[in-house]
């Protein structure tokens, strides 16, 4: 329950953390916006931050970056496989948005380890074939536990070591929704069947808008 009421007020925070700007029929851009004004023009451009550069490890040995991505919108999270709490709820509702986009190439997940000491890669791997799918698509990414670390504040997403909650871990349990420019455009609670159906309805805008 701690960790459920953690989650709820992480997403809250996050929202109000954030500024977005909403054009009709697309979905808002989120982040801290940067004001640049041309000194000839006289005009203001809003500049959305994107995510980080990354070097991951996925659960086949490949490598993972932002290319891998590249024209393609994904979903991420951050869990970790001895998690005792949310992070199999968080699983179960990804796998719903998975499934959603079965047939389409163009929208893929990426879930970081948040404890890479335990999650090694022929776990990932394991954990990965127990849910049916395809590696290409669903990427399970380790790195050291600092680069994570440093990653998730690139996703607005809170994660550290704590040793008074079950598992170890403070983690938000959020859904992100990243376009093919690498903004975020959507933030989702993970433990909930309703805002999972709200993300697999942002997808479809997005790639409508996509294309």
């Amino acid at each position: 329950m701690k960790t459920q009421i953690l989650t709820a007020l992480l997403l809250i925070i996050t929202a109000g953390l954030i500024s977005c700007h909403t054009q009709p029929g697309k979905l808002p851009m989120l982040g801290d916006a940067d004001y640049r004004t041309n000194p000839v023009t006289g005009i203001t451009d809003t500049i959305y931050p994107v995510i980080t550069n990354f070097t991951l490890t996925d659960q086949d040995s490949n490598q993972v970056t932002n290319n891998t991505f590249a024209d393609k919108i994904y979903v991420a999270d951050f869990i970790f496989l001895s998690c005792p709490t949310i992070c199999p709820t968080m699983t179960k509702e990804m796998l719903k948005v998975y499934h959603a986009f079965d047939d389409n190439r163009n929208v893929n997940f990426l879930s970081h380890t948040i404890d890479p000491e335990y999650d090694t890669i022929p776990r990932l791997k394991a954990y990965s074939t127990s849910l049916g799918v395809q590696t290409e698509r669903w990427h399970f990414v380790t790195a050291p536990a600092d680069t994570i670390y440093k990653l998730a504040a690139s996703y607005y997403a809170t994660v550290y070591p704590d040793s008074t909650i079950p598992g170890g871990f403070t983690h938000s349990g959020g859904f992100l929704l990243i376009d093919q420019n690498r903004h975020i455009r959507g933030v989702y609670d993970g433990t909930d069947s309703t805002e999972t159906g709200r993300l697999i309805r942002d997808i479809h805008i997005l790639l409508k808008e996509k294309t």
